[in-house]
């Protein structure tokens, strides 16, 4: 029997906007649940609320804060399970893959329990005669998060935690395909003891996230998710006149030296090429094997490739689990056939894959291709499904070039045993997280995640000390306290510090 999936506004669910739409099991293709989607009129309760609650929330002490989202962290901790399993139920990755998540997502949870050092403000005592200056960081207001499919618990904890214990409401937009886990999340926030209203779940398509976007009483906008609507969402929340961070999608690659050790290359990369059937946006679509490493690095890939077992995510033995929907499955076998029709190898094949049992589930096998110009979409955009492409070049200096040349810079690793070559690419490498022997370099939560170019709209990364930065504005305070029968004389020039 199916379930509802609610928006969360002020403590408790509402239907909220009146059109519903299915939740779909990407390993069986059934319908499993049904999503209530918002309108505008949501959009703007969930604000207005959230606006209330904030004003109190701003005055409550930092030790009270940091004491919610302990409890908060533990509250995660014990529903670990309960979570990944609703993840992998809908999103379709392994248990395994969605408790990683949760386990990254608290590290976020765990840098904002100790947001009492980034929040201390700087003082200079007596700057000029009986003059003294300090700093300090408040909140912004209301705040919205709008989040995608692949990762429905980690990248909304990129946000909420740092908007929170910084002193912010937040409102959680998540992606409509795996909506449940964010519910989750607030009925925690409500457990914890975190205000009602503070943080909120509104549901919805485009409507709500342009609603979002562009209501008066949203002071700054957090996006995630493919670079055109990054775009979008950075263009149309900048003109309402919004502090925006709009991270977008990403082309990463993975260049292969001939000093390597091989075997470890193949099996890192494969990792992140066919981790969550490559839904991420840290994934390794493009391995760039370089002078002699791509003959053995072929070889090594190929068996890699075949030996991961494909099926539903919460079978133990699953390595990949399906893409998130048809038309996900459909993309990465067409892409693949345009590869194919412009002469490209297909070194290994997933398109006619079939998983017994589950034959109406959006599988697709782990696909590898060689052999493709430079040019070609298949290696040039965002496949976000299980297709490694493998580009071959003569020396470190064009695999460079190559790298550089993508429109994208969100994330990039080499493989190398050589610190020469390691310590050129990080300096020369024009992307925003780099990977040394590390496939996916997506930094832990104490440092700030983001990537360049096209991959980033907006001058703050998320989380870690950029995301205070980004949920905070600083103030400069100049104090005098003159005794109470000290005359001090006006004067009309331009105030110094003598």
């Amino acid at each position: 029997m199916g379930y509802d999936v609610q928006h969360w506004i002020d403590g408790h669910e509402e239907t909220g906007g009146g059109s519903t739409q299915p939740i779909m099991d990407p390993a069986t293709g059934a319908e499993i649940g049904t999503l209530h989607l918002g309108d505008e009129s949501t959009a703007d309760r969930a604000v207005q609320v959230a606006a209330a609650a904030q004003k109190e929330w701003a005055k409550v002490s930092l030790a009270r804060r940091t004491q919610i989202l302990y409890r908060m962290r533990e509250l995660m901790i014990e529903h670990t399970g309960e979570i990944a399993q609703v993840i992998s139920r809908e999103h379709g990755k392994t248990i395994g893959d969605a408790t990683g998540e949760i386990a990254r997502g608290l590290e976020t949870l765990e840098f904002a329990t100790a947001i009492t050092q980034d929040l201390k403000g700087g003082f200079s005592q007596n700057v000029s005669t009986g003059v003294d200056a300090h700093t300090l960081r408040q909140p912004l207001g209301v705040t919205v998060g709008i989040t995608p499919f692949n990762f429905p618990a980690m990248v909304p904890f990129w946000m909420h935690p740092v908007a929170i214990a910084t002193g912010n409401a937040f409102i959680l937009k998540p992606s409509e395909r795996d909506p449940s886990a964010s519910n989750i999340v607030a009925r925690l926030y409500q457990e914890a003891g975190l205000p009602d209203g503070v943080f909120q779940v509104v549901h919805g398509g485009k409507t709500v996230v342009d609603a979002l976007s562009s209501h008066e009483g949203v002071s700054a906008v957090s996006f995630v998710g493919s670079t055109p609507i990054a775009q979008h969402v950075h263009r149309v929340a900048s003109a309402a006149g919004k502090r925006v961070q709009a991270l977008g999608g990403a082309n990463n690659h993975a260049v292969v030296m001939p000093d390597a050790s091989i075997e470890f290359a193949a099996s890192q990369v494969a990792s992140g090429a066919f981790g969550s059937a490559g839904e991420r946006c840290m994934a390794v679509p493009v391995a760039v094997t370089v002078g002699d490493a791509h003959e053995a690095f072929m070889t090594a890939i190929r068996a890699e490739a075949t030996r991961l077992v494909v099926g539903p995510g919460d079978d133990p033995k699953t390595d990949m689990p399906p893409v998130i929907t048809p038309e996900a499955r459909e993309r990465v076998i067409r892409m693949t056939d345009e590869a194919e029709q412009a002469g490209a190898t297909i070194v290994v094949d997933g398109r006619g894959l079939v998983v017994d049992g589950h034959e109406n589930g959006n599988f697709v096998g782990p696909t590898v291709i060689t052999d493709l110009a430079a040019d070609h979409p298949t290696y040039t955009e965002e496949v976000f499904g299980p297709v490694l492409v493998v580009m071959h070049v003569n020396n470190f200096d064009e695999a460079i070039e190559l790298v550089n040349a993508s429109p994208f810079g969100n994330g990039t690793a080499i493989f190398t045993d050589s610190g020469h070559y390691a310590r050129r690419f990080e300096d020369e490498i024009q992307v925003g997280m780099i990977g040394i022997n590390v496939p996916i370099p997506t930094p832990v939560g104490y440092y700030s995640f983001g990537g360049w170019n096209d991959s980033l709209f907006g001058e703050h990364h998320a989380h870690g000390p950029e995301g205070v930065s980004f949920y905070t504005r600083q103030k400069a305070v100049t104090t005098r306290w003159p005794a109470q029968n000290e005359s001090v004389e006006s004067s009309m020039s331009f105030p110094t510090h003598d």
